[in-house]
């Protein structure tokens, strides 16, 4: 078997398994997911609703995104997104929620962007700050419609299987996750030990031990950089070497084949 032959199947099975790869993530990349995809329980947190366009020939003009009524957050705000209006509907809850903040009876039940357009091959993140995030679940839904200008809606409100494997339209679910020891959401009045650690050594640390500090600081980010570099120096090495084998190994096959 010829050099020329070996190379072009190796291509040829290297495009094949490139193909293979994205057409399985090019779907996963596809849904409408919050990110990040998790925060934690009780927390003041932002986040973002990432909108991709699935279609060639359509632009996505609509997004309805429905809030959780059995957990209703108390405090809801709207990011400005340059071209869309956000319109946020306001609901009195069937039976008030208890929460630490007190009974809630009234929360954000949907918000509707309008007006602006999501271009094939482009996506689009609407950002919402959400306060007091519940203790008492580990998981929020937020059922959601797509509109695009064909008129197609495509409904992201499938909850997760039980067997763990993805469903077709799944649901954008948002991780409620324990809080770390020690640390409170930001109007708790009290940050995390290690932050509150960082700024008091920063604020009263005598300055001859922050000198000392950024001294060591500075020798260890030299010290990775002379150890990045030879490693990037050893592979180049080794790849010349390997290339230096392979040309060997192919004038010696071709000089077996003429003689």
């Amino acid at each position: 078997m010829s050099f020329t032959t070996v190379a072009r199947r190796a291509v040829a099975v290297t495009a094949g398994a490139l193909a293979l790869t994205l057409g399985l993530a090019l779907p996963a990349l596809a849904h409408v997911t919050i990110q990040p995809g998790s925060v934690e329980k009780g927390s003041f947190s932002k986040v973002a609703f990432r909108v991709p366009n699935e279609r060639d020939d359509a632009s996505t003009t609509k997004l309805e995104i429905e809030f959780p009524t059995d957990h209703p957050l108390p405090f809801v705000s709207v990011r400005p997104v340059p071209g869309w209006k956000a319109d946020v509907t306001q609901s009195k809850l069937p039976k008030p929620v208890p929460s630490k903040y007190g009974d809630i009876t009234e929360a954000v039940t949907k918000i509707t962007w309008t007006g602006g357009k999501i271009e094939p091959g482009q996506f689009q993140e609407f950002e919402v700050s959400l306060g007091g995030l519940p203790t008492d679940t580990d998981q929020l839904l937020f059922p959601t419609a797509q509109t695009y200008s064909s008129g197609e809606v495509v409904k992201w409100a499938d909850e997760p299987k039980a067997d763990g494997s993805e469903a077709e339209h799944p649901v954008p679910t948002l991780k409620l996750v324990d809080p770390a020891p020690g640390a409170t959401d930001e109007h708790g009045g009290m940050a995390a030990p290690g932050a509150s650690a960082a700024a008091s050594a920063s604020s009263s640390a005598d300055p001859a031990v922050t000198m000392q500090a950024h001294a060591a600081s500075g020798t260890e980010d030299a010290a990775s950089d002379g150890t990045a570099r030879l490693l990037a120096g050893i592979g180049i090495v080794v790849g010349v070497v390997g290339a230096a084998i392979g040309v060997a190994g192919f004038r010696r096959g071709r000089s077996t084949s003429q003689g």
